[in-house]
Parts: structure tokens; sequence; C-alpha cells
């Protein structure tokens, strides 16, 4: 499957180095008002992005003045005085869960009744998506979580994979309602697609004719990268059996599960949306190498746009409800 990715201690010093960057940040925008810096910045919406690719149109489109330093977190919040505040987790689960969990004990940070929001780029099957097009999870499964073996050695195991005891982690069952108000937002808004991803559409069956659209369905969290129509019916598989049949798997990437996990352990998984839109499919088409299309990305362009398009409607809906 293709992937493209995509404690601070409670110190004076730190409380007020956070303090001070807000306080910088506000200052421009706050002509008139006489109050310091909150000493906890609330952040409202906080989106999570991978790598700079993903983080690029935020930063460019969005007024993001406040710059808000978190411990053991590479690169600072970047923040809006209205609480939007985008934050890069790096690449594949240890670095996601480090991250948001460094982010969520942040003294300086208020973030009690933040949304969570991924925005990121991922593979998808050809049976399932398209190039471009953004799909809101229901369901988060882990795809490492088991034994993996090579279907050839065990031929009466399926797909070569045998599931292993709940670790309370293989499977996340996100905010229904929440992710069909997202959806709601976002069905109809008109995404970009490229030649690039147009050309790589002609070659695999019944995707001549497609164009990036908006749906509701599922992703799988995995640390490797992998390709093939073998390994991609096993993520189908395995996402039938955690989601008890419930689950449609339509997107992959490295870092949602991760994410759920140290949100639903801090309380707050009922307020994370996961969004990612496909810069690639999961298996070469017919005549293509592996080696070909695990170095090719060529729906990654509007992958990158599309997530942007798609999640920022939703961050600003939700930067308008009451507190």
């Amino acid at each position: 499957m293709l992937r493209l990715r995509g404690s601070a201690r409670r110190g004076v010093g730190i409380r007020i180095l956070s303090a001070f960057s807000v306080l910088l940040g506000l200052v421009s925008l706050t002509a008139g008002c006489g109050q310091g810096a909150p000493e906890r910045f609330p952040v409202r919406v906080l989106v999570l992005t991978m790598f700079p690719v993903e983080t690029a149109p935020w930063l460019a489109r969005e007024s993001l003045p406040v710059t808000i330093p978190v411990a053991h977190v590479r690169d600072p919040l970047r923040c809006a005085p209205n609480g939007l505040c985008v934050a890069v987790i790096g690449q594949g689960k240890a670095n996601a869960a480090a991250s948001v969990a460094e982010i969520l004990n942040s003294p300086g940070l208020d973030t009690a009744n933040t949304y969570f929001l991924t925005a990121g780029i991922a593979g998808t099957s050809p049976r399932a998506g398209t190039l471009g097009f953004a799909a809101w999870a229901r369901w988060v499964v882990d795809w490492d979580l088991g034994h993996h073996v090579l279907p050839q050695s065990a031929p009466d195991i399926p797909h070569g994979y045998l599931p292993y005891d709940d670790q309370g982690t293989n499977v996340f069952r996100l905010n229904q309602d929440l992710v069909n108000r997202a959806y709601e937002l976002t069905k109809a808004l008109p995404l970009m697609d490229t030649p690039e991803a147009q050309e790589n559409r002609t070659h695999y069956p019944g995707q001549a004719t497609q164009k990036p659209f908006t749906a509701v369905c599922d992703t799988m969290t995995g640390d490797n990268y992998w390709a093939g129509a073998e390994l991609s019916e096993e993520a189908e598989y395995i996402t039938a059996i955690w989601t008890k049949n419930d689950g449609r798997y339509c997107t992959t990437q490295m870092e949602d599960s991760a994410v759920a996990t140290v949100l639903a352990r801090h309380g707050a998984l009922g307020r994370y949306l996961s969004l990612r839109t496909a810069s690639d499919f999961d298996q070469p088409y017919a005549g293509q190498s592996v080696r070909d299309v695990l170095s090719k990305f060529p729906g990654a362009q509007a992958a990158a746009e599309n997530a942007y398009r798609v999640g920022s409607a939703v961050a600003h809906n939700l930067l308008e409800q009451p507190r």
C-alpha cells in the first residue's frame, strides 16, 4: 500500500515562553486590547499534517501569525488568534503519537475543547477511490497488529493474515455525527484534478472517466510502504474483520491509528476527524513495475490541494460554532 507522508515539563520558563509567543503574534492584531496574552492559548481547531507538502497550503492561505513551540515537537504550532492551529506531527505511528501527546500535555496550550483534524494524503485502491478524491473516515483500522504470513506458506490462512488479540488500538469508530456533518459540508465542493492524475487513471480499469469526489469510507494505518493487488485485498479483509463487516477500506496512511489512540486516552476521540486525499493507487497497473509505482505519486498535487480545500471548509465551520 502506498503512503506519502505523509514531556513538556510544567516549568515556569516554558509557560512564560509560550505566553510571550502568543503575545507577539496577537499584539499587531488586537489593537486597543489592554490585556496580556493568556497563559494557555485556547486551540479551537487543530489541523494535523505530517510533512511540508501537506502543510504548505495551510501556511500559504491562512493567516497564522502566532508561533507556539511545543517541547519535543520538531516544528512549532502555527496559529490564528481565533484558535485555528496547524501542527506538523511527522510521518509514521511513533512520530505521530509522540507529537500529539506532547501537544495535549503542553502547559502553553488549552486543548480541552479542541477539534482535531488530520488533513493528509494517502493511497487508495482503484476499486474504492480515485486520484485526488477526499475521504472522511468512519473507521480507523491498524494494519500492523496481527500475524502477517506469506499466503503460499500457509494457504489455510486467508490473505496471509491471522488476527491477534485486540490491543485496544486495532480499530477506532469515529464520531458518526461529526463525520456526517463534515461530509455534508464538503460533498459538493469542487476539487482539483491534474493532467498527470488523469493520464495515470487511464491505465486502470474503470478509472479513465473518474474525477475527484468526496466520500465517506474508511482508512487503514500501517508503518510500512506496500503495493500490490493482493495486499490491497488483504487490507479490505483486515478492515472487514475489525469492523465486523461494517467498514469499507478506501485509503491507506501511516498515522491515524496513532492519533486516535492518543486522543482516546485523553478523552478527545469524539472530536477527531480523519480526512485523507489520494495521491496514488495502492497497486501498479498492468505492465507497471512495483518499483515504479512506489516512486511515483501522480495525484500528489491534487491530493495536497484537495486536503486543504475540504479540510479548511470544515475547520472554519467548526470555528464558527459557539464554545
